[in-house]
């Protein structure tokens, strides 16, 4: 499959191509996961929830992928400095409520420019954000600048 992904942001074609390759990786993996994906200004621009997900993995998806974007980095980023007496501890707290530290979250860069984000969620935050990654390079996508 080929797939480009426009310089400036997500739109619906590249997010539907990245939707079936979520889809595909659930399949093969024998996961019920959640997804969404952004575009460079955090607006989901697709989010789908396979049958079986948990009710609450479908908006953790969507805050991963607000959360990547936003701060433009994986959401892992945050795991260990935001724990009780760190310097980032309160992060969570932030945009709103919907900043997350939970990995599964990852932003989408193609030639060093921030052009969206993918959240996943639904099982280990480790397994999510794998898949989210493998899903961005699938499509084009680096996941750093």
């Amino acid at each position: 499959m080929s797939i480009t992904v426009p310089t400036d942001s997500i739109n619906n074609e590249s997010a539907v191509a990245a939707l079936a390759l979520f889809r595909s990786e659930c399949a093969t993996r024998g996961l019920a996961l959640s997804f969404a994906i952004a575009d460079a200004g955090g607006n989901i621009v697709l989010s789908y929830r396979t049958d079986g997900a948990q009710l609450g993995s479908y908006q953790l998806a969507q805050d991963k992928a607000y959360t990547a974007v936003a701060f433009q980095n994986p959401t892992s980023a945050w795991a260990e400095s935001s724990t009780p007496g760190n310097p980032d501890w309160g992060i969570a707290l932030t945009l709103g409520g919907r900043a997350t530290v939970v990995a599964g979250g990852v932003p989408l860069f193609v030639s060093g420019k921030l052009v969206g984000a993918i959240g996943v969620s639904g099982t280990k935050g480790t397994i999510d954000e794998e898949i989210a990654t493998s899903i961005a390079s699938q499509i084009g996508c680096e996941v750093r600048p």
